[in-house]
């Protein structure tokens, strides 16, 4: 067993990401309830008992409902840098003091798992992204944000899996139901990736070394898995890259384990 990542849940509802090896297993997030995060990884091969921490991206409550029950009950530490912490404290209460972990934009270990933050842009206090290294491959979570600088490409470049943001289609959002304030937002350098920036974005993934692209974080209103997957693959084979070859394309369910994918 290398290092895996299986999404778990990951939309708007709730967003749940195992990565793990044999001896060392994270969860990034926690949106989902404790019963539900446990039959999902259950399915993934894993169990809640097993976990050795749960990395926080940001405060917002589909990231974070099930983060002070899990805490609590396993008796997992809990990462997160000490704005979100000041924003999450009271909502995911109980958490015993030696699992609270405040991190910061630096490397640093959870067993042999090693754990790089970087900064996002999204409407939260300060949210965070995650590259996890483990057996000299690496995975990493670039979801639930506005736009994409080179700092952070050069962050995740080299990865062998990619957790990448394909949140909505622009013309669905623009005609959609949505209240104008909220397409202002989603739509903002703040809010988050369409299918468009995924597709550009996955490009540049490519070229940086990225074998393995999955998309994910689809709005249930504004995006349908087949528009977002073919938008993406177009652009690629549009670019002379082709999908099986120099990279593969898959999906992260909404809800429900997609797979569970080996870095190679």
């Amino acid at each position: 067993m290398g290092l895996e990542i299986a999404p778990l849940f990951s939309g708007s509802k709730g967003n749940c990401i195992y990565i793990g090896t044999e001896r060392s297993k994270v969860l990034v997030d926690a949106g989902y309830s404790c019963t539900k995060i446990s039959a999902e990884l259950e399915k993934a091969g894993a169990h809640m008992e097993d976990i050795d921490g749960i990395l926080v991206t940001h405060e917002h409550s589909d990231h974070i409902g099930g983060v002070g029950v899990i805490s609590r009950k396993y008796d997992i530490p809990v990462y997160a840098n000490e704005e979100t912490w000041r924003q999450m404290e009271t909502r995911v209460g109980g958490v015993s003091t030696k699992n609270i972990r405040i991190i910061d934009e630096k490397d640093f270990y959870v067993k042999e798992l090693c754990v790089q933050p970087y900064e996002i842009s999204h409407d939260a206090v300060r949210p965070f992204g995650y590259s996890i290294t483990a057996q000299g491959k690496k995975v990493s979570v670039m979801t639930d944000l506005g736009h994409v600088t080179d700092k952070i490409l050069k962050q995740v470049a080299g990865s062998s899996i990619v957790l990448l943001e394909s949140n909505h289609d622009v013309e669905m959002l623009k005609c959609g139901p949505y209240p104008y304030y909220l397409k202002r937002r989603i739509l903002s350098g703040s809010g988050h990736l369409s299918n468009d920036d995924a597709a550009t974005t996955a490009y540049r993934l490519v070229a940086s070394g990225v074998r393995g692209i999955l998309l994910g974080h689809l709005s249930e209103k504004n995006n349908f898995y087949e528009l977002a997957y073919e938008t993406v693959c177009s652009f690629l084979r549009q670019n002379n890259i082709v999908i099986g070859k120099h990279v593969a394309v898959g999906m992260a369910k909404r809800e429900g384990v997609t797979g569970v994918y080996t870095a190679i």
